[in-house]
């Protein structure tokens, strides 16, 4: 069945305490801890996962962390194709979507990295694979592998299934079975889009003093 790409809009900045953690909940502890501390530890933390298991949430959720703090955060993804250099007033640098960095990349990644520790500044990173098959120049490799290490799951169904529920709960919204459903074989799968796709629906359903149910989410869909 072919799944609908719903477009969000105005989504939600992603946190540290919206982050569904299931399986994943020591890595989400151990970020926390980090991004929580005034002195925050300079030994980098690498995170690897499939698409959907919440890599880049995780990142952004940090850098927002910081940005509460008062403190910045240098940013390095695939789509940044002229990378800044170094800043010293970072007081971590993340880098997301390793595994695609481009030569021109990986070199600014890399002098990111010294210069971080250097200063004893944070480094945090994540990409698709474990740090041995990264296709990385190898001084980048190794140092984005010789700290803490945390392999990422996606939530399964009935994890996704129970997430859901509470969340609609926590907003007094009811979900049938057959709403859920719907939801998660017409839509992307991956948990922070059906989170939005939840809060867009609460929204349209107060809007127009509907319960939620799939006409309802037809209609939404049509008044886009």
């Amino acid at each position: 069945m072919k799944q609908i790409a719903l477009d969000i809009g105005l989504a939600r900045v992603p946190t540290l305490s919206s982050f569904c953690a299931g399986p994943n909940e020591a890595a989400l502890a151990h970020l926390r801890l980090w991004a929580g501390s005034p002195t925050r530890s300079p030994v980098p933390t690498y995170l690897w996962g499939a698409s959907g298991s919440g890599k880049t949430h995780l990142l952004k959720a940090v850098a927002e962390s910081l940005r509460d703090q008062g403190a910045a955060a240098g940013w390095l993804d695939a789509s940044v194709y002229e990378p800044p250099d170094f800043d010293e007033r970072w007081a971590v640098v993340l880098f997301d979507e390793v595994q695609l960095y481009t030569a021109v990349q990986q070199h600014a990644a890399f002098n990111w990295f010294v210069n971080a520790q250097a200063l004893q500044r944070g480094v945090l990173a994540a990409g698709a694979v474990p740090p041995a098959d990264l296709k990385l120049r190898e001084d980048l490799r190794t140092r984005l592998a010789w700290g803490h290490v945390f392999g990422l799951q996606v939530l399964s169904e009935p994890e996704r299934r129970a997430v859901l529920r509470q969340a609609a709960d926590a907003r007094g919204v009811f979900l049938g079975d057959e709403v859920m459903d719907f939801m998660l074989t017409r839509f992307s799968r991956d948990l922070g889009s059906l989170m939005q796709l939840l809060e867009q629906l609460d929204g349209y359903a107060l809007q127009t003093k509907r319960a939620i149910t799939i006409p309802l989410i037809r209609s939404m869909l049509e008044n886009e």
